[in-house]
């Protein structure tokens, strides 16, 4: 019991600190809809936007590599399954 802090060294009933109240959190005023819009259309015009060449190189490239880890898993999955119907032939 002691491990647990319920008791003390010497067997009586352990007394525990009080413990600090947190402090109140300030009280944040909410913002409508028409101050949330012109904050969006604010940091959006912060965003670095990709120019339209940026865009169709970084698509081809998601592409390629789609496809190429679409051949890999097709062809693991393809032996694989070969394999287990030679184990497991009748």
């Amino acid at each position: 019991m002691q491990r647990q802090g319920q008791l003390a060294p010497d067997g009586t009933p352990a007394r525990r600190a009080p413990q600090p109240r947190p402090a109140p959190r300030p009280v944040k005023e909410r913002t409508g809809p028409g101050e949330y819009a012109r904050q969006v259309r604010a940091e959006l015009r912060k965003v670095a936007w990709p120019t339209r060449a940026e865009v169709i190189n970084y698509s081809i490239i998601v592409l390629v590599a789609l496809l190429v880890l679409m051949a890999l898993i097709f062809g693991l999955d393809y032996v694989f399954g070969k394999a287990v119907f030679f184990l497991f032939k009748t």
